[in-house]
């Protein structure tokens, strides 16, 4: 058997596929995270609470309204992307402007209600979501076995995740976005309703964690604490790759998520910690964040 510094080739590549696939969920959660805080200036508390509620949403559809998993991926960013938009319509809009705990505190009130709810009903166990038929099975490497399905998450990751940073950074309403949060009254003699764009930006952010939430339910259980088992790790990854950088929170997810998964090779004790350990050393280094602006 092929060995890789003293560890075995196939146990090597499967730890990183695993880290592969935690860093898709990373890159997608952090990605939204950093749209709402680089142009809405706003701390997302509720971001794990929103992942999980894109999860549920898929799975209530599923068994009441049987509309399987291909629809759900579409349908339940959009239906959790609008919830988020009524929020920061109703809510969050009357906080831009003050300090930035008051958006920190009510986000985090509004993660404790939905998981709350969720937990009232369904418990803290998890619910099971099948894997859809078509990406059952896998498909064998020679060096690995692969799951389709999970194969099919990185690439659709990697898919969202660049085609959010072209839209924000390559297009005209990308530009009126980033034009806004820098000087929204400029913006709003040209014409442009700036209220509306701020709102589209914040169901953004909502709708990525809602499409993480789709994609996680057939390899994690649906369960209300799924979120904020993950938003800890995701806030570290969005401080190393820089609060606010689009690109520091996609590239920064799949490095994080690809180092954990080498660190449960060689050292396993380390593995749950190692994030955060570097997070701290980025901090000491270069406060600010790898792609982050002083």
């Amino acid at each position: 058997m092929t060995m890789v510094f003293g560890v075995p080739l196939p146990a090597l590549l499967g730890q990183l596929l695993i880290g592969l696939i935690n860093g898709s969920f990373y890159a997608l959660l952090s990605l939204g995270l950093a749209i709402i805080f680089g142009l809405l200036r706003m701390i997302n508390f509720a971001h794990g609470a929103q992942y999980m509620l894109g999860a549920f949403t898929a799975y209530l559809l599923l068994h009441f309204a049987g509309i399987g998993y291909w629809p759900a991926l579409i349908l339940t960013p959009i239906i959790v992307g609008v919830f988020g938009a009524v929020i920061e319509r109703l809510f969050l809009q009357r906080l831009y402007g003050l300090d930035p705990l008051y958006g920190l505190l009510f986000t985090f009130g509004l993660a404790l209600m939905l998981e709350g709810i969720f937990r009232y009903y369904y418990g803290a166990s998890g619910q099971p979501y099948a894997t859809p038929p078509s990406l059952a099975g896998g498909t064998n490497l020679g060096f690995m076995f692969l799951p389709n399905y999970r194969g099919w998450v990185v690439v659709a990751s990697l898919v969202v995740c660049i085609g959010t940073w072209l839209l924000i950074e390559k297009t005209k309403l990308g530009a009126y976005l980033r034009a806004a949060t820098e000087n929204s009254t400029l913006v709003q003699a040209f014409g442009v309703n700036v209220p509306i764009l701020l709102t589209l930006t914040y169901g953004l952010g909502v709708a990525l964690a809602a499409f993480a939430g789709v994609l996680a339910a057939p390899i994690y259980q649906v369960s209300p604490l799924m979120g904020s088992n993950i938003i800890i790790v995701v806030f570290a990854v969005v401080v190393v790759g820089g609060m606010g950088s689009i690109l520091g929170a996609i590239v920064t997810g799949y490095v994080l998520g690809i180092t954990e998964g080498l660190t449960k090779v060689f050292y396993p004790e380390a593995s749950n910690t190692v994030i955060f350990v570097i997070m701290a050393i980025v901090l000491l280094v270069r406060p600010a964040g790898l792609f982050g602006r002083e």
